[in-house]
């Protein structure tokens, strides 16, 4: 039930932040960017104040992570944490040590 509920509050979380991360506006994204010619001096641009768009993407972000962990924990718990390859056998496969080829005579000098 409770695992119901998570999945479905992780899958709202996952389509808003999509449509939260599209409607954002890129900051100076355009071709004189990639060049350098932004006139600043910091790495990523002048950082304006946080817009209510780029609050709710953190909030989503961190709502997304909560649920994924949430459910990641949830699902190894269901399965006793067992491994996908706890079963199989390892395979018994006879090595041998490869033999030498044959080195060709070599030819005497004179």
């Amino acid at each position: 039930m409770i695992i119901t509920l998570i999945t479905v509050i992780h899958v709202i979380v996952c389509l808003f932040l999509v449509v939260v991360v599209l409607l954002q506006s890129g900051k100076s994204g355009d071709i004189a960017a990639a060049f350098g010619g932004m006139g600043s001096q910091t790495a990523f641009g002048p950082r304006g104040a946080a817009t209510a768009l780029s609050k709710a993407t953190t909030a989503s972000a961190v709502i997304f992570m909560i649920t994924s962990i949430t459910l990641s924990i949830a699902a190894s718990r269901r399965t006793g944490g067992k491994s996908v390859l706890q079963g199989l056998t390892p395979s018994q496969t006879q090595s041998q040590p490869a033999t030498p080829s044959p080195t060709p005579a070599q030819p005497t000098q004179k």
